[in-house]
């Protein structure tokens, strides 16, 4: 993998996701607001502080934590794609949050003093960086001593069919290749010792790893399938690429990978699991 390359389209494919991340947000939160309340109490921002998140996505995660350092306090949420910034930022002014301080911002090269921030949030955004210790080395340079680090990242494919059975069909159908050991991508951290190891490091101390159950719903597979689309480019740009028998084929391929959590009525309920870790710098 040529890192610079990755990175290039990484967040080329971020900025043409960011409208249908913005448009099914509710979908992924329901879901996720978990772990996001994990991630916000672990580090537990208190009034006055600055959190800092990472790879913010639609920033429910930072939202979150902007309440509980109010009224004085700040969240700083980044992301690396300018789109997705623009959908948080949207996010924030929906909900009326005003102490948050929006800016694009690469998790590896964080454009911020060192000891600037009482915390740092990061949910599902390590995995995907063409360089995580170099992030969390980052991390640890800008976090105050003492300040928490919490993330998340997805477990191993086995416990998220949700994402390996359209992965897994892919790669069967030629839309993209296996990842190789050590790319970034959704189960590129799936190993808790992985975690542990990149945190230690990056120089960080008290290391926990834990875990998290979930389970992503839709009220028919075609719902499912809809958010799926629009929320990865790997996917549509992949699909554009078929011909509509190929098409189908694919589809009726991952809907058969899906079958066993498809209730009587069609509803849909996929279990996931994801990591979480916590570190003290």
């Amino acid at each position: 993998m040529d890192a610079e390359t990755f990175r290039a389209e990484s967040r080329d494919r971020w900025e043409r996701a960011a409208p249908g991340w913005a448009a099914t947000r509710e979908t992924m939160q329901r879901a996720a607001a978990g772990v996001s309340a994990w991630l916000v109490d672990t580090v537990d921002p208190r009034p006055g502080q600055t959190i800092l998140e990472l790879a913010a996505g639609a920033a429910d995660t930072g939202l979150m934590a902007a309440e509980r350092v109010a009224p004085d306090g700040r969240v700083i949420i980044t992301d690396g794609a300018e789109a997705m910034v623009d959908v948080a930022r949207a996010r924030a002014e929906e909900l009326g949050i005003r102490n948050v301080e929006l800016r694009p911002m690469e998790a590896e090269w964080i454009d911020l003093p060192a000891a600037s921030v009482d915390g740092v949030l990061c949910r599902w955004g390590y995995m995907l960086l063409a360089d995580p210790e170099a992030a969390l080395r980052e991390t640890r340079r800008v976090l105050r001593p003492g300040g928490r680090v919490a993330l998340a990242a997805w477990d191993a494919p086995e416990r998220n069919p949700w994402l390996a059975v359209p992965g897994r069909e892919g790669v069967r159908a030629g839309l993209w290749e296996a990842p190789a050991k050590g790319d970034p991508g959704p189960f590129a951290l799936g190993d808790p010792a992985r975690i542990e190891e990149l945190l230690a490091a990056a120089g960080f101390a008290d290391v926990e790893v834990g875990a998290l159950d979930l389970t992503f719903e839709a009220p028919s597979l075609d719902a499912w399938w809809d958010y799926t689309v629009r929320t990865s480019t790997w996917l549509s740009d992949g699909l554009a690429r078929l011909s509509p028998a190929e098409h189908y084929a694919y589809r009726d391929a991952v809907d058969k990978g899906y079958a066993e959590w498809v209730g009587a009525n069609g509803a849909v309920r996929l279990p996931a699991r994801t990591l979480v870790a916590q570190a003290t710098a």
